[in-house]
């Protein structure tokens, strides 16, 4: 249950990157929806981080959350903002998830 609570808090620190580029073209009302969803995704991220950081290590915990939300960014940034998608950039978000994958390894199945 708590890596799932820290999948979720790595989620919502993509989800908040996403409103915060939402912003950069939204004006008036709409601009302020996305601020609302960056301010709601950021203090949801923070929760849970903090809540998966009571019985998994944080030396595990942060770079797992910072994993999550750099590949997300980087996904989110080729999907729906036309950031490239060089072989580096992809070879690179790669070797991250690879990471990622062998702390949840090393760290147990808490």
């Amino acid at each position: 249950m708590n890596w799932i609570i820290l999948i979720l808090a790595g989620l919502m620190e993509v989800a908040f990157t996403f409103c915060l580029g939402k912003t950069k073209a939204a004006a008036g009302g709409a601009a302020a929806l996305w601020w609302g969803g960056f301010i709601v995704a950021l203090a949801l991220s923070m929760y849970l981080m903090a809540k998966a950081a009571r019985s998994l290590p944080l030396g595990t915990v942060y770079p797992v959350w910072t994993g999550i939300g750099a590949v997300g960014a980087v996904i989110v940034g080729i999907l729906f903002f036309r950031e490239p998608a060089s072989f580096w950039r992809i070879f690179f978000i790669i070797t991250l998830i690879l990471s990622i994958i062998g702390l949840k390894i090393v760290s147990g199945g808490s």
